[in-house]
């Protein structure tokens, strides 16, 4: 939006500028639009209409004085020399999307204007003073980036991207959304939801990542701690002076830390994920912007987390699976093993029944001997009534006494005994 030079009433006729103030509060009174008219080259405000004043805050609405006065901000981002440059030349400026940080910690913002800076002239064409017009684009550009951020996380999700992947680069890319530095930290919850476990938090300090994992969840324990344990968001403004930080204050004092606001990251069930915080190195109190934008990441983390725990589970039902499937192999290659095993007993005992049965119907076919064979040289004549086996497949039939005796020496006896004439008989039997 531009204005047309020579258009507007110029300040070198005291009635003819309260007449502009009122034509101007008349004109832009109820836009949306920016504006306001700075007259000589102090650049004095000398009119405004309220979009201006809720751009750069209501409780600086002043006009007769300087514009640096109302802005000191502006003159360290060069908005002032700039103004001094358009009042010495007569030659106005436009900006398109130009960043601007407004106001001073803890309550600075950075927003983004289109605007111009228009030369006022009086009859005699002489520069008396600027007009600003401009309209406010931050939620445009905030939401163009917020949009194309938001994006590509889902689309990480949708492929299916490692977790520590996905939350890393969500709290990379919200750090750089931002308008002043803040560190990004996601705590997963554990599956009882008593303690929170390191997720990302890729600009923290590792010595405070490393203090933090594990903590507990419940009433004053820091922000996060709390904020879980509460299913609600926790804002701490300065953790210098809150109590929730009593344990953790040096440790967040060695890290840099001087606020924390910490919103809860809930399943759809209502169960506990994790927390989403946004840390500051100033006390800093947080935008409707700062919460709407940990909301959408934290309904963006509660996505992944979720997707993370069912192919989590999946992966395990998998694991499952394949553990009795490997098992009932097992288990039937030991049942093969098994049968192969009592069949080869079954063959080997239908082989050695057959010789069994080989042998005694060769022995059947053999004469009985009338005589004791145990005799030795003596030789006896007494029936043979007993036959009598060892483990070498030897045998012979014998009277009782003989037999008796054979039971009762070992065959090496027996062998070696002359008087049974042990070797001979057994060499020839």
């Amino acid at each position: 939006m531009t204005a047309v030079p020579g258009d507007l009433p110029t300040a070198a006729d005291p009635a003819s500028t309260g007449q502009a103030a009122e034509d101007l509060r008349t004109l832009f009174g109820q836009s949306i639009a920016v504006f306001a008219a700075l007259a000589g080259p102090e650049h004095l405000v000398e009119a405004a209409n309220p979009a201006f004043f809720a751009a750069i805050g209501e409780q600086r609405a002043r006009t007769g004085v300087p514009l640096v006065e109302v802005m000191p901000e502006l003159a360290a981002q060069g908005f002032i020399a700039l103004l001094d440059e358009v009042y010495r030349t007569g030659e106005p400026y436009t900006g398109r999307d130009v960043r601007v940080v407004l106001g001073t910690e803890p309550h600075a913002r950075e927003a983004y204007f289109d605007f111009t800076y228009e030369p006022r002239r009086d009859a005699d064409g002489r520069v008396v003073g600027i007009g600003v017009i401009g309209v406010e684009t931050t939620q445009v550009k905030q939401a163009q980036r917020l949009m194309a951020e938001h994006h590509a996380l889902l689309e990480q999700i949708a492929r299916q991207a490692p977790l520590t992947e996905v939350l890393d680069g969500m709290a990379r890319s919200i750090e750089n959304l931002a308008p002043q530095e803040i560190l990004v930290s996601v705590l997963l919850a554990d599956p009882d939801g008593r303690h929170l476990r390191h997720g990302a938090a890729p600009s923290l300090p590792d010595f405070y990542n490393q203090a933090i994992d594990g903590i507990a969840t419940g009433e004053g324990v820091g922000s996060c701690g709390t904020a879980a344990h509460r299913r609600e968001s926790v804002i701490v403004t300065d953790i210098a002076a809150d109590p929730f930080w009593a344990d953790f204050r040096d440790l967040a004092g060695r890290a840099g830390l001087a606020a924390c606001w910490s919103t809860p990251i809930l399943a759809r069930d209502g169960s506990l994920l994790g927390t989403f915080a946004m840390y500051h190195r100033t006390p800093r109190v947080p935008q409707d912007t700062d919460l709407a934008l940990a909301r959408i990441f934290a309904g963006t983390a509660a996505l992944a987390i979720e997707r993370h725990h069912i192919e989590q589970a999946k992966l395990a039902a998998e694991a499952r699976a394949k553990a009795a499937h490997d098992e009932l192999a097992k288990a039937v290659r030991a049942e093969r093993g098994l049968r192969a095993e009592a069949e080869q007993r079954a063959a080997a005992a239908a082989e050695l029944n057959a010789q069994m049965r080989a042998a005694a119907a060769a022995q059947a076919a053999s004469p009985h001997p009338e005589t004791c064979q145990l005799g030795g040289a003596e030789a006896c004549t007494a029936p043979a009534e007993i036959k009598i086996a060892d483990s070498w497949g030897d045998s012979a039939w014998g009277c009782p006494r003989h037999v008796e005796e054979a039971i009762l020496n070992v065959r090496a006896v027996f062998i070696a005994s002359e008087e049974l004439g042990g070797l001979a008989a057994y060499l020839n039997r």
